[in-house]
C-alpha cells in the first residue's frame, strides 16, 4: 500500500472539535480523518450498489432492500 499525504485547509473551529473527537476517541488526527474517509467511501459504495441492484430488479424489491 503507498501512503500519501493530503492537505487541507479547515476553519480553525472545526479543527478544534475534531482534534477534541480524535482525543475522546483515543486516536490522533491522522487516524481520525482516515476512518471518516473509510466510512465515507463505505456509504457511497453502498449507495453505488444500491442503484445497480435497483437498476436490475424491480422497483418494489428495490424500495425492500433500501430499507431493511
Amino acid at each position: 500500500m503507498v501512503v500519501r499525504t493530503l492537505t487541507i485547509r479547515i476553519a480553525e473551529d472545526k479543527l478544534a472539535r475534531l482534534r477534541k473527537l480524535a482525543r475522546a476517541r483515543g486516536v490522533s488526527i491522522n487516524r481520525l480523518m482516515d476512518e471518516l474517509a473509510t466510512v465515507a467511501l463505505a456509504g457511497y459504495d453502498s449507495e453505488i450498489r444500491f442503484k445497480a441492484m435497483a437498476t436490475r430488479g424491480s422497483r418494489r424489491t428495490g424500495l425492500a432492500i433500501g430499507q431493511a
